[in-house]
């Protein structure tokens, strides 16, 4: 079967439990947790998220939790209106996410990860889509069409 089907039923059976218990928000914040590091599994696991992986292991569908967890992510977010966003910077910059979160309105989580590889500027990252302001994102595009115009003359 088809690994996207399976883990998107138990992704909507999980949002539906969590629909009914209230513990919609706590779920999705554990659920990050458990993505961002499966080494750490939170004390005390939420029920709604301990009833999920029983009924994986039970149904012989462990290796299915990761994309259960992303697909109930997604879903959990599209459902409440809340917005996950991934921001990479160069540096520590405190404000930034508060800024942002302003601007984009609403409920706005954030994944925020440090990256002196980017050499200056951020990322984001928001539904799949990627906002390059970093320095090396910019030097990326004036190399491309340096190349792209230079083919042109030759």
């Amino acid at each position: 079967m088809n690994t996207g089907v399976v883990s998107m039923r138990y992704a909507r059976a999980l949002l539906l439990l969590t629909e009914e218990s209230g513990r919609g928000e706590a779920v999705f914040q554990q659920a990050r947790l458990l993505l961002k590091d499966p080494s750490t599994v939170p004390q005390p696991l939420e029920p709604d998220l301990e009833k999920l992986v029983v009924l994986l292991h039970r149904n012989g569908r462990g290796e299915y939790l990761r994309l259960v967890l992303n697909d109930f992510i997604r879903i959990w977010c599209r459902s409440t209106g809340a917005k996950l966003v991934h921001l990479t910077t160069a540096a520590p910059a405190p404000g930034l996410p508060e800024r942002l979160a302003g601007i984009l309105g609403g409920r706005v989580f954030f994944d925020t990860e440090v990256d002196p590889g980017i050499e200056g500027g951020f990322t984001i990252i928001m539904d799949d889509i990627l906002l390059d302001a970093s320095v090396k994102g910019q030097l990326e595009r004036i190399r491309r069409q340096f190349i792209e115009r230079n083919q042109r003359i030759v």
